[in-house]
């Protein structure tokens, strides 16, 4: 993606996942002509076991020294006490079709909320 110099759109969303578990989940995708700057992701334990958080990009671009579909990890095995909270409010960018993702060591209740800025130049 080239960096835009046109008109565009910038919004503020929110995503959300009621259910992450043990399976590699979705959180935020990034189109062809978008840029994300994720601003935080809130992991909030429901079942009251203690978990393993673990966040990567899959990268959709070998631009960054790697080969595309490369897993970025961000967070591996980050301990989630049980019933609590982990905030992630470190931010970073997502573009060209990158593909934020989640999951738990084991079979878990965790729900997850995505804040970011979607900048749009399609």
């Amino acid at each position: 993606m080239a960096i835009p110099s046109g008109s565009g759109s910038e919004v503020l969303k929110v995503a959300y996942q009621a259910q992450m578990t043990d399976t590699a989940i979705s959180l935020v995708t990034s189109g062809a002509n978008e840029i994300i700057t994720v601003l935080s992701v809130v992991f909030c334990e429901r079942d009251g076991n203690a978990e393993s958080l673990i966040m990567y990009i899959d990268a959709a671009r070998n631009d960054i020294g790697g080969t595309a579909g490369a897993d970025i990890y961000m967070m591996n095995r980050t301990d989630l006490p049980a019933r609590d909270v982990f905030v992630w409010n470190d931010k970073f960018v997502l573009y060209g079709g990158d593909v934020l993702k989640a999951k738990s060591l084991s079979s878990a209740s965790i729900g997850v909320t995505v804040s970011y800025i979607l900048q749009d130049w399609s």
